[in-house]
């Protein structure tokens, strides 16, 4: 179960190298320096995961404005989130985890119960990462709609 894995401020993001959704491997490291969030969430082009992304995307230049990039990692395919971040007018890189290698090192897979249901996937989760590459914030379960802008308030901006 990902709570076992879930991470806490001041402990080391585990590295990762992912494709992006333009095809280019992008890796933790290439942050280093910066600030930088990174989200999980469970799907493209559904609503909620939509609405998450969009309020990235509508919020963007507040976070680079602070030294914050963003990046999104879902299990789907490299040419899925193509398409989204087509189709949603996206500007920050989306992240396949197909292999679901990454997430559960950051404790972003595990059971979850939506609806009384228990079932195993992805936890929507958001880490912000400092220029040092250590957690700075870490969020697990988090709604998809209003996160965003809690997220901006919290970080004071």
């Amino acid at each position: 179960m990902a709570a076992d894995n879930r991470l806490t401020p001041g402990d080391v993001a585990p590295d990762f190298s992912l494709t992006s959704d333009t095809g280019e491997t992008v890796s933790l490291a290439d942050y280093r320096g910066r600030r930088v969030v990174v989200y999980f969430y469970p799907a493209a082009n559904t609503p909620g995961c939509t609405k998450q992304a969009c309020d990235f995307t509508e919020n963007l230049a507040t976070l680079n404005d602070a030294g914050i990039d963003v990046v999104g990692i879902s299990p789907d395919k490299p040419e899925k989130l193509a398409k989204f971040r087509a189709d949603q007018g996206l500007t920050f890189p989306l992240l396949s985890d197909v292999d679901k290698t990454v997430m559960p090192a950051w404790g972003a897979w595990g059971e979850k119960t939506m609806y009384g249901r228990t079932s195993v996937g992805v936890i929507r989760s958001t880490f912000v990462v400092d220029a040092e590459g250590k957690i700075e914030v870490a969020q697990y379960g988090v709604k998809a709609t209003g996160h965003v802008g809690r997220l901006l308030r919290d970080l004071k901006l």
